[in-house]
Formats: structure tokens, C-alpha cells, sequence
């Protein structure tokens, strides 16, 4: 039996899936890795699961090797894992996330009507798809929760690391730029500049519960690195702002970060 296949739909069709999967990951790993990055992964990842249509041997085989294969290529692109148990981390998390959207998508086909006419049109499966991934990606938004992590501030001629909560409740925003701030305690701060001083001084309003307004003293970081559970994405310029004594007393964080600089950061592994 001989099937007619081709190779442009499936390209597409298996980047566009692609996409949707390693995006998910991604809002569950805060961003850990570019969009740019999430495109080529997408489009590495289609392209090696072309290949066992392309080379002669047996069809279990051959899935067998390619598609883990493809899978591992993608991760290592697109998240950059920096030892083995971060790697297997995000594999769970992908063929979870795949088994979800698949799933979803073979539930809507068999009850929609119509459903086996979409199943034979590309537009029809990614339209179903984008569907299922906006539905996804609505609910995660909405169970999003504060999140601890590493994080190492980088100053002039000292490192620090610390415990720091990715609080999505945290829009402070330095008012010139625009650029978003994280906030840390004053003792943590001086221990950077063991050389010269801070810059890019900043005064920065802020609104807070139980105190309707205030003023923070904000600089500007070169840089920090953001340690999710051995994925690391490296951030430039970051502006900080200054509170006095402790952020919190129990919690075992001292630091506050800004979900908006996960989205203009710079991701790197190690």
C-alpha cells in the first residue's frame, strides 16, 4: 500500500504543532527562552520529522530514532539545558504539553461537525489547533502563581546570587524608559559595587497595598542571570530599585523580580 504524501503541508503542519507545543513549555519555564528561538526549534524539529519518509528502512525504526530525535534537538536548541536533569525536565514537559494539544485536537475532531473534513485539510488542523493553544495558554495566564528562583546580580567586581519570587503581581516600571524594575533589599545591593558606584540613578514612584504611594531609589544592574531549575536566561541593564530592610522576613527571598524582563532578556545555558 502506497500513500501519496506531501512534503510542503507536512512541513508546515509539523512546524505550526511545533510552535504551539515549545511556546507552552516555554509560558511554563517563565520565558526562559526567546521567541526567536521558539521559531528555529519549531522549524528544526519539522524538518528531522520529515526524515523517516525521506530515507529508506523500516517505518518503526525509523520513528524511533527520528522522532525522540527530533524532540531532543528542539529542547537543546530552543531551551539549552545545561545538565541532564533540567534536559529531562523539559522533555516531560513537552510530551506532556504534546500529548494535551494531541488529544484536545482528536477529542474536537471526532465531535465537531464536520470534524472528519477538517481532519483532512491542513488550515482546518493548526485553525483547530490555534483554538486549543489559545484556550491553553488563557487558563495558564489565570493559574500563574509567584515563583521562586536563582538569580545572580552582576555589578562592578562582585557576584551575588540570591533567592528571588517571580511575582507576576510586580508592573513597576522605571517612568522615563519604560523598562521594567525589580526590586531588592539595600544590604544586597551595596555588596556589588565593591569598585566604583552605581548608575543610571532613577527615582521611582511605585503604588503598594496598605500604602498608596511611595518613592523607591532605583539604579541600573549590567547584569543578572535568571536560574529556573537549570535554565538560565541572562538579562542586561536591569534597573533596580532599593527598598530598606527586609523584603520578607520568612519567605526566604530577598529579591523581587519584574515578569516583564523575562521577555526582553537574553537567554544562555551553564
Amino acid at each position: 500500500m502506497y500513500y501519496e504524501i506531501y512534503i510542503d503541508s507536512l512541513l508546515l503542519l509539523n512546524f505550526v504543532m511545533n510552535l504551539y507545543c515549545l511556546e507552552l513549555v516555554n509560558m511554563i519555564l517563565l520565558r526562559t527562552a526567546t521567541r526567536r528561538w521558539v521559531f528555529i526549534g519549531a522549524a528544526l524539529g519539522a524538518c528531522l520529522y520529515l526524515f523517516p519518509f525521506l530515507v529508506p528502512g523500516v517505518g518503526w525504526i525509523k520513528a524511533a530514532i527520528f522522532f525522540p530525535l527530533s524532540a531532543a534537538v528542539m529542547i537543546l536548541a530552543v531551551f539549552r539545558p545545561c545538565d541532564i536533569k533540567a534536559f529531562w525536565q523539559v522533555a516531560r514537559l513537552l510530551l506532556a504539553v504534546s500529548f494535551l494539544l494531541g488529544g484536545a485536537l482528536l477529542c474536537l475532531l471526532h465531535i465537531l461537525p464536520g470534524g472528519g473534513m477538517l481532519a483532512k485539510s491542513i488550515s482546518g488542523i493548526m485553525g483547530l489547533g490555534a483554538l486549543i493553544f489559545m484556550e491553553v495558554s488563557r487558563m495558564m495566564r489565570r493559574k500563574t502563581q509567584a515563583h521562586l528562583c536563582k538569580v545572580e546580580l552582576i555589578g562592578k567586581g562582585a557576584r551575588i546570587t540570591v533567592n528571588a519570587l517571580l511575582d507576576t503581581g510586580n508592573s513597576l516600571i522605571e517612568p522615563v524608559s519604560g523598562k521594567p524594575v525589580c526590586i531588592l533589599e539595600k544590604s544586597i545591593f551595596a555588596g556589588l559595587w565593591r569598585t566604583g558606584s552605581p548608575e543610571g540613578f532613577r527615582v521611582i514612584p511605585y503604588h503598594s497595598v496598605g500604602k498608596k504611594r511611595g518613592i523607591l531609589y532605583g539604579y541600573l544592574v549590567p547584569e543578572i542571570r535568571i536560574n529556573n531549575n537549570g535554565l538560565v536566561k541572562t538579562c542586561k541593564n536591569i534597573y533596580i530599585g532599593i527598598v530598606e530592610g527586609e523584603i520578607a522576613q520568612t519567605a526566604g527571598y530577598c529579591m523581587i523580580l519584574n515578569p516583564m524582563v523575562l521577555e526582553a532578556g537574553q537567554k544562555q545555558s551553564g
